[in-house]
């Protein structure tokens, strides 16, 4: 007989794998805009690390610092353009690696 597994043993490992891909992040603030014109969302706490004040709620539409409008989306649907310093973000890095480290 095959296993299976529950729905809600799936939605926690699917929160697990979510947690795991988020704990990658250096905080860097590139993909954000921090090096150009920064998202007005974006800020930066007493360790020099950025943030963003809405994070659970950031995806749609959004302003920058000087006032342009962008779409938030997550950085995986961005990994394959370019920004300022995105030599700093831990998720390129790793995607040219092929995601092993």
């Amino acid at each position: 007989m095959a296993n299976t597994i529950s729905s809600k043993d799936y939605l926690s490992c699917l929160e697990n794998k979510e947690r795991e891909w988020e704990k990658l992040c250096l905080r860097c603030g590139g993909c954000c805009g921090a090096y150009d014109d920064p998202c007005l969302h974006l800020k930066k706490d007493k360790k020099n690390r950025f943030y963003c004040e809405i994070y659970s709620d950031r995806f749609g539409t959004r302003k920058t610092v000087k006032g342009e409008e962008f779409n938030c989306v997550p950085v995986k649907e961005i990994l394959n353009t370019h920004w300022k310093n995105d030599h700093l973000c831990i998720y390129k890095k790793l995607s040219k690696k092929g995601w092993q480290e």
